[in-house]
């Protein structure tokens, strides 16, 4: 079987190297890597120019953000699975992908896989700051304040076919949309595996204001609204627990 991996990046010169040698040193033989530039204007480009020979595929054009660029990544992504890797993040070991495709061979009616997750200083991979370690999937899932990490999260071609892509009028949460979209309106069989997947990088759109949290808690009751779903009071509160329990 074959995984496509997706890039998405945009001036991001100090770490995108150190992201496409952890997709590209990967000891599974079947990948097809997939890079979105969003027309960077530092090295970002030539950095990745350095590998072209090596990709699947690579183009460098202005997008609609984050998401958008996602989106271009899917629609050119041949694989039979697919995975998204940040241009800040780096998989665990070098096998991580091989023991992804593990799972997926074994059970050839598995259609979403995922694991754990730790945040790591930006300028020290090596230091953990916090562990977003997740749990099989159950029917409260949501209710509970859980939520699969999105770096870690492996899906089959046929998810996106049905259940669609981003949801581009979200800005901050198209993330959290899309999973409960394809974890509580569909019925695709899921899979967690007790393993770390993806090393992360402190950071990212969300976390850079308070607004941008107050925003995406916003966009994450309004995913609920849309797809026709009725999230609890106590989500918010409970929410923010969980994320503290995982600094300990």
């Amino acid at each position: 079987m074959k995984i496509s991996i997706i890039t998405v990046v945009f001036n991001n010169e100090a770490t995108i190297r150190q992201a496409i040698e952890s997709v590209l040193n990967q000891s599974y033989p079947n990948i097809e890597y997939v890079i979105i530039d969003g027309n960077s204007k530092d090295n970002t480009v030539s950095i990745i120019e350095e590998y072209k020979d090596r990709l699947g595929y690579f183009t460098s054009q202005a997008d609609k953000g984050l998401y958008d660029a996602m989106n271009k990544g899917i629609h050119a992504a041949t694989g039979d699975v697919i995975g998204i890797l940040n241009s800040d993040d780096l998989y665990e070991d070098l096998d991580v992908i091989k023991d992804v495709m593990q799972q997926f061979n074994d059970e050839s009616d598995l259609d979403i896989l995922y694991g754990n997750l730790v945040y790591v200083k930006s300028d020290d991979i090596k230091k953990i700051v916090r562990n977003w370690k997740s749990k099989a999937y159950y029917e409260r899932f949501f209710e509970n304040a859980n939520v699969p990490p999105h770096p870690s999260l492996f899906l089959s071609s046929r998810v996106y076919k049905e259940a669609g892509l981003f949801n581009l009028e979200y800005k901050l949460a198209a993330d959290y949309e899309f999973m409960l979209r394809i974890f509580k309106k569909h019925h695709f069989k899921s899979k967690y595996i007790d393993r770390l997947i993806i090393k992360m990088r402190l950071g990212g759109a969300t976390n850079k204001s308070y607004i941008n949290i107050v925003n995406q808690n916003k966009e994450i009751f309004k995913s609920w609204e849309n797809n026709g779903l009725k999230a609890p009071f106590y989500l918010m509160p409970l929410r923010v627990l969980k994320r503290l329990i995982q600094f300990v």
